[in-house]
């Protein structure tokens, strides 16, 4: 297996992060939407807003390669959730790491960079949502100290989906 390597988006790189965003999603979520839904979600995942938050230093995207290919990424920010966070609360956006490339150790590298980012912004905790039936990512955030501590309500078209908000001690 060739190596995975990592290096932080840049300008020129926004669109391939909003085909990763569009792959990744409808890779993993894909069937619980109908067409319109899906479609509608998606016509919002564009090259140009990936190019604004790769621009704002607000935001911080890291891409993961294998092969030559991006096959990962993960994007902290500043929170944006419908629950009032703790002072010094930053954002994981995402973590989303392309189906055959999961197990290869990816996701933790992305966790870790993400968190070392986040500490090294000043923040005190990193939150996120995840999706109630995600068993798999509740489990590799549990195990990374993330606590429940409320839900949201993630539209994708018309459909909401019921999301667990977690927050952890940086």
């Amino acid at each position: 297996m060739s190596p995975i390597t990592y290096r932080d988006a840049t300008a020129g790189d926004a669109a391939m992060v909003a085909d990763l965003f569009a792959r990744t999603f409808v890779e993993t979520f894909g069937h619980l939407y109908s067409e319109e839904d899906l479609g509608t979600f998606l016509a919002g995942v564009t090259a140009e807003a990936y190019a604004a938050e790769i621009a704002d230093p607000a935001f911080e995207i890291r891409l993961a390669f294998a092969q030559g290919d991006a096959v990962a990424f993960a994007k902290l920010g500043p929170p944006s959730l419908p629950e009032e966070p703790p002072p010094n609360t930053l954002e994981l956006w995402q973590i989303y790491v392309l189906g055959s490339w999961q197990g290869n150790g990816i996701g933790p590298a992305l966790f870790d960079w993400a968190a070392g980012r986040a500490r090294g912004r000043g923040a005190e905790h990193l939150q996120l949502t995840v999706y109630v039936e995600n068993y798999r990512a509740k489990t590799f955030y549990e195990r990374r100290g993330f606590v429940p501590t409320g839900r949201y309500a993630f539209m994708v078209g018309n459909h909401a989906d019921e999301d667990i908000i977690m927050r952890c001690v940086l």
